[in-house]
């Protein structure tokens, strides 16, 4: 597997390249956002760790750039802890977020998590999961309304899937982060919040009255079968 790591403190990127590489992943590097954007269209990684604060385009930038033509895992590092900043990376597209200084080992954790759950992107077409007017195609891993593609980052994917496959089953926000997320990130439960928005807005006709993706009120999130 093929992994960018893009951030300008050199001896952080030389560290993490050597680590994933002793893992056996294919390591690529970059320094500021816009050869993050650049390397992602000529490279074609699996996955990218990417840093926030950087010259010429930050990260957040980057990551939405790199929305307008992928659904490639993305990695955010920043610098800052505020749930708040942690909001407006995956509002920008990222699918998962790490604050510095961090270790190794969790950074590891949550590589091999997105790759596993993102896997399946590039296997043929063929299994197909339809519930009223939005359809999974789980082998090809794109999502659709009325047969319209609906660009989903691939943490959106993992949640639409896994509500779909267990229709009308409530599911509290500790729950999702625990099955999702695939590790403890109880002090950012307003993840959870956001991605069922961002499914509402790519896949329910009417966000504000949605048909599908259901909150039960104090409880949770379910899919509407």
């Amino acid at each position: 597997m093929k992994v960018l790591v893009v951030d300008d403190e050199a001896l952080l990127v030389k560290g993490i390249r050597f680590n994933l590489q002793n893992e056996g992943y294919e390591v690529i590097t970059g320094s500021d956002g816009l050869e993050a954007v650049r390397l992602v269209q000529e490279q074609d990684p699996d996955l990218v760790v990417l840093d926030v604060m950087m010259r010429n385009m930050d990260g957040l930038a980057a990551c939405a750039k790199i929305r307008e033509f992928s659904d490639i895992p993305i990695i955010l590092l920043t610098a800052k802890a505020d749930d708040m900043d942690k909001l407006i990376g995956f509002d920008h597209g990222a699918d998962d977020y790490l604050t510095k200084p961090f270790n190794i080992l969790e950074l590891k954790a949550r590589i091999r998590a997105l790759l596993r759950r993102a896997g399946g992107k590039k296997k043929a077409i063929g299994n197909i999961l339809t519930i009223g007017t939005i359809t999974l195609d789980l082998d090809a891993r794109n999502a659709y309304r009325d047969g319209t593609l609906a660009d989903l980052t691939a943490k959106e994917f993992d949640v639409i899937e896994f509500l779909m496959r267990n229709p009308n089953r409530v599911y509290s926000r500790e729950a999702l982060l625990d099955t999702i997320w695939a590790y403890e990130y109880r002090s950012d439960i307003r993840t959870v919040d956001v991605h069922i928005r961002r499914l509402r807005e790519k896949l329910e006709e009417n966000p504000a009255q949605p048909k599908y993706i259901m909150t039960k009120w104090g409880v949770g999130y379910y899919f509407r079968k």
